[in-house]
């Protein structure tokens, strides 16, 4: 067999595959929008014949299942949130942890955006911070930031840090509640927002703080498989983590913690 015919035989299908195989109540899958015999015939076709349901089949399928999502997935969401009129208070749900590492010092009030850009997929938007900054170089985060005298609350921090960050319209959010806060290695105690992003909304990354700013479909999280748990040594403490890999980055540290207290008031975690 020649080399050319070996490196053909080791390609990866087509697919529009996120990680999910889960049908919803439609026979959909809750990821890719493709019907349990598609999923199951998919290795059995041709290239053409893939080419033909992710190119024909499902951009019809997504515009008759509507712009939303799973309208439970997305009901549940909600139900798991602070509402907006009655934000968390400090201090974070992992204070003790904290309290071991950092002491009783007082905690500076930050806030991050959980955007949600609207779709047929929902995704997560999130950054990877450049390389050059003092705090959290390179890692992958939420928009936003600390809190400002004159930002008021925490929704008026993310959707400022948001703007500033990733160029995020204000005018295209639409917040959904909180989640609650979370204090940082770095001394913060942060309010997680979580709102609803316009699908047309335009985002770029501010050079100076941010390196990338990519989307993961809301389904990659809420699958069980997906998340990841280890531990780790922190100035002699055993901390136990967990983390997310999509795409090649690594979803780690604050951000992965903040996307474990979503899914465990989602009860799914």
């Amino acid at each position: 067999m020649s080399n050319d015919s070996s490196a053909a035989a080791t390609l990866v299908p087509l697919t529009p595959c996120i990680g999910t195989c889960r049908l919803d109540e439609r026979g959909y899958c809750v990821g890719c929008l493709r019907t349990g015999d598609e999923i199951g015939r998919w290795r059995l076709m041709n290239d053409a014949e893939r080419l033909h349901v992710m190119r024909e089949i499902l951009p019809t399928r997504k515009q008759d299942v509507g712009p939303q999502g799973d309208p439970a997935v997305m009901d549940e969401l909600r139900a798991a949130l602070w509402p907006l009129s009655t934000p968390p208070k400090a201090p974070g749900w992992n204070h003790a942890e904290m309290t071991e590492l950092l002491g009783d010092s007082q905690r500076q009030p930050a806030a991050v955006l959980i955007g949600l850009r609207d779709g047929v997929q929902p995704r997560l938007v999130l950054t990877v911070r450049t390389d050059h900054l003092q705090a959290h170089a390179g890692q992958v985060a939420f928009p936003g930031g600390r809190t400002d005298p004159t930002d008021g609350n925490a929704l008026t921090t993310a959707l400022r840090e948001s703007e500033e960050e990733i160029g995020l319209d204000r005018t295209l959010v639409t917040p959904l509640g909180y989640l609650d806060c979370f204090e940082t290695i770095s001394g913060y105690c942060v309010t997680p927002v979580v709102a609803r992003i316009a699908a047309e909304a335009q985002l770029y990354p501010a050079p100076d703080e941010v390196a990338e700013v990519f989307e993961v479909p809301l389904a990659f999280f809420l699958e069980p498989a997906n998340l990841r748990r280890y531990t780790m040594d922190f100035r002699g403490h055993p901390r136990p983590m967990v983390e997310f890999v999509h795409g090649g980055h690594r979803i780690w540290g604050a951000t992965a913690a903040m996307l474990l207290n979503l899914l465990q008031r989602m009860g799914r975690a």
